[in-house]
This record gives C-alpha cells, structure tokens and sequence, in this order.
C-alpha cells in the first residue's frame, strides 16, 4: 500500500528524473519503506541518517543529491517544527564563541590523523583543489597553493598570517617556494601537532591561538576554509580583526565555501554530524562586514573544482577503508561516504560555491589578483 508520504516522495523525485529501484546510476534503492515518513517530516536531516542507517543506497549518491539540488527539491517541503526548534539557537545566540569554537575542532579535525591522511594530498590540503590544466589531486592542490601565492604577490619579504592553517600544509609552500616567514594559527590539537613536526626547520611558526586573540603586524594574511567556522555574528569582527593586523600596503585573501542566499544555519545533516555550528556566508554578508574596512579587489569562484575534489577524497577514502575500518566502523563509514559524496553533489548543482577573494585596505593600489 502507498503512503501520503511515498506518494509525495516518489512525486518529487520523479520530476528530478530520479525512479526508487532503477537502473540509473542516480536512482536510489530503498530497503525500508519508513524512509519515506523520515524524508518528509526530517527532510535532510532524515536523508542523511536513512543513508547511514542503510535504509537506502545508490550507485552514484553524488549524481543523486546533484538531481534532487538542481531539481530545487530541497526546497518542496516544509520544515518540521523540530528542525525548526532545533535551529533556533542559531538565530538567537552566538554559537561560534571563543569555547562554541573548540566544539568543531574537537568532533571533526582531531577525530584522526590516520583518517584524513588516507584521502589528502601530500600538503594535507582539506579545501578545494584547482582542476584547471589537470586531473590529478595533488597537482590540483599545488595549483590551488600557487594561485594563492600568486594573489598575495608574496616575496621573500613577507611575514604571513595563515588564519586557520590546517596541517601546515599551505604554510609549508609559502616558506620553502617564496621563502617568506609564515605564522599559522589554530585550534585543532592534532592539526598544530603535526603542522608543527611538518614545517619544522622553515621559518614557520605554528600557534595554538583563536583568531581573536591574534597580535602583531603582517604582510599578508590569508585563511583557507577556516570563515565557514566564523558565524554570521562574528564576520564583523573578523574582518575588522585581519585589518587590524594587516600592514599598510598588505594583502588580505579569504578562501571560504559560501552559499547562495543568507542562511543562519547550515544544512542540519552536516551540523549535526560533520561539522558542529558551521555557517555557509552569503556573498552579502561577506560584503557587509567589509564595508569601511576592507576594499574588495577580486572575488573568484572556483567552485565548480570541489566536486572533483571531493569525488577523489571519497575514493581514496574507500581505497584505504581495510586500515581503517577496525578503529572507525562501518555507521562511520557510511557516515563519511554520505558527507563526501552528497557536497559533491551540492557543487555540481551550484547549490554552494567557493570564493577567494582578495581585499585590500582603502586607498592602496590594486594588487594583481589572478
């Protein structure tokens, strides 16, 4: 017997083109009918977990979650109350505090070393590569690096603060390639453990500190996939913080995934369980919080380039899955595969993008930007 729910689920995802039990990569296969119930009252958030909880697959999750996105199904249902409910700390109060912050580091960048090792590049680069003239990922991750270089006219000269900095990896570039002195910060024990081992004998400095609590004067100052942990309460002083330590003449770029339209929350699936409290800036807010602070010289979208990032993440996610799956477990995988494969997705339809964006303080020349 078809259900209220089946009926309006099937409805919908046969306007994407998309047939539960067909032979299309993207056609999902349902192994419990309560998914349907689970979509309509938990839209995302039930997607997701269905997933995890193997009441469906797919062969292609990535062309699935690219039909429903550009089908603008995401959009045909109403919000449950408890989604609803569940969201309203993030209208209210500033989740990305000084203690909110460490939530994110602790849940997702310290969950392993040995996992997000067996899917990076030899930089450790977990932000979107530049496919432009290559297929490979670690081409594209140098590429990527290089291009940010390029956009900070970086020399010998410059003392860079790299806000965010990952493993080191970007850091490690800037020093050997263009022999500059580079200060990262971060809060990810894992993250400045291994940065600081990896960039040792350069002159990099790797801190445990917020960005809030950053001092001093640099050259340049860039941050790469760090501004989706800021929150829209907190862009404001971001920005007025990197210009208070940018030096006159200095270059500011900011690497960040954004969204489409202003959104106080993030996709609930992926606050939930991937990243906690994260928040996509809108290209408005962005341009809200510079506004008499920074000049906005160039904004570049590469993200088209994160859907193959990704697609070669989850693979060589899956090619490492033996000596992983003792510590992990298979929920986590599934869990994983998800996240990877459905913001693949995501790019591929447009529906988030990646913007760098280079800034300079009023009245100094134009730097080159591409």
């Amino acid at each position: 017997m078809r259900t209220a729910a089946k009926r309006l689920v099937e409805t919908m995802l046969g306007q994407a083109g998309i047939q539960p039990g067909g032979s299309a990569p993207w056609d999902i296969r349902i192994h419990d009918e309560r998914l349907y119930d689970r979509i309509v009252s938990e839209k995302n958030l039930g997607l997701g977990n269905g997933y995890v909880e193997g009441w469906w697959d797919c062969p292609r999750v990535d062309s699935f979650i690219w039909k429903v996105l550009s089908a603008g199904l995401n959009t045909r249902l109403h919000a449950h109350l408890k989604l609803l409910v569940r969201a309203i700390p993030s209208y209210i109060l500033n989740m990305q505090t000084r203690r909110g912050a460490t939530k994110v580091a602790r849940e997702h960048y310290d969950l392993g070393n040995d996992l997000f090792f067996s899917f990076l590049d030899p930089y450790r680069q977990y932000s979107c590569g530049y496919f432009k003239d290559t297929r490979e990922l670690d081409q594209a991750q140098i590429a990527k690096m290089e291009m940010i270089c390029r956009k900070l006219n970086l020399s010998s000269r410059d003392h860079v603060l790299d806000i965010g900095c990952g493993w080191g990896g970007l850091a490690k570039y800037m020093a050997t390639q263009y022999g500059c002195r580079v200060t990262g910060i971060n809060i990810s024990k894992e993250q400045i453990e291994y940065a600081r081992t990896f960039c040792k004998g350069l002159p990099v400095e790797i801190l445990d500190q917020d960005y809030r609590d950053v001092r001093g004067s640099f050259d340049k100052i860039v941050s790469v996939g760090m501004f989706e942990h800021v929150g829209s309460k907190n862009y404001r002083c971001f920005m007025e913080q990197a210009h208070s330590l940018l030096k006159k003449h200095g270059i500011f770029l900011l690497h960040t995934i954004g969204g489409n339209a202003v959104n106080p929350t993030c996709d609930p699936w992926i606050t939930r369980y991937i990243f906690p409290h994260g928040m996509l800036p809108s290209m408005a807010q962005i341009a809200r919080a510079c506004e008499g602070v920074f000049v906005i010289e160039d904004v570049h979208n590469i993200g088209p380039h994160y859907d193959p990032t990704l697609l070669a993440w989850h693979k060589g996610f899956m090619a490492h899955w033996e000596g992983l799956k003792e510590r992990y477990g298979e929920a986590f995988r599934r869990m994983w595969e998800y996240y990877l494969l459905s913001c693949a997705g995501a790019f591929r339809a447009r529906d988030i993008q990646v913007w760098q964006i280079v800034m300079t303080e009023t009245g100094q020349k134009q730097p080159v930007c591409r």
